[in-house]
């Protein structure tokens, strides 16, 4: 069973961005969560231990800012 993927992220954030033409690359379906938008996404990023964007999670694997080699592992949770 795949994961759904979210994306916590703000507007012209650059690693953000980077993320999700990953994800998108890989054929990844994901939610985009705007914490400037929302108060609750804010408060669920800061519940998974962080305080900056993106936060990119999918099940129990919670991976912060762009780094490649553990979003490789989100996404093979993901599918």
């Amino acid at each position: 069973m795949s994961e759904q993927v979210i994306v916590y992220s703000t507007a012209g954030c650059s690693e953000c961005n980077m993320v999700k033409q990953l994800l998108t690359e890989q054929g990844i379906p994901f939610e985009v969560r705007d914490v400037m938008t929302s108060t609750q996404y804010q408060e669920e990023v800061e519940q998974l231990g962080f305080m900056g964007v993106p936060v990119t999670v999918a099940g129990d694997v919670v991976v912060k800012g762009f780094n490649a080699a553990e979003l490789q592992v989100l996404i093979q949770a993901a599918k």
